[in-house]
């Protein structure tokens, strides 16, 4: 029995999307969350159980990537740490918000940890120190960033 690549892993999961949503996707973007295997994988599996509905990185780290904003309407595949895709997430809301301007409210929305503001503000301030490392951005208070909110569309 051979093993599938993510490749074609990623490919079903489309064409399953696709017969079940009347929808003729031929290609998403895929991706991880986080910058290491068990947030990575810990993020996924909030997301399948509904709990995890925002992502936040750094405006700076569109920048420095040279990537597109998210944008409301757009599918994306989030898969685990080895790149197997989980399912699909819609955008529902995209805003730019200061690091200090992040309410409690969306801080819950990421669904990490005991979902706290201060636990947010403290992992991700982390997180934006290792995103930004080397890109010539700095993390400080009123930095802007995405606030990407979502909804699963669609599971494995």
């Amino acid at each position: 029995m051979q093993l599938l690549s993510n490749e074609q892993r990623i490919a079903q999961l489309i064409a399953r999307f696709n017969e079940q949503s009347g929808r003729a996707v031929v290609q998403l973007p895929s991706w991880h969350f986080c910058d290491n295997e068990q947030d990575a994988n810990d993020c996924a599996l909030l997301v399948l159980k509904g709990v995890k509905q925002a992502t936040t990185p750094s405006l700076y780290w569109f920048k420095a990537n040279n990537e597109a904003l998210p944008e409301v309407g757009d599918l994306a595949i989030f898969t685990n740490w080895q790149g197997q895709p989980l399912g699909i997430i819609e955008t529902v809301s995209v805003t730019i918000t200061a690091f200090n301007q992040i309410s409690a409210d969306y801080a819950a929305l990421e669904g990490e940890g005991d979902k706290s503001l201060e636990y947010w503000q403290r992992v991700h301030w982390d997180y934006y120190q290792r995103e930004l490392a080397g890109t010539g951005y700095q993390c400080h208070p009123d930095m802007p960033l995405v606030c990407e909110q979502f909804k699963l569309i669609f599971k494995e």
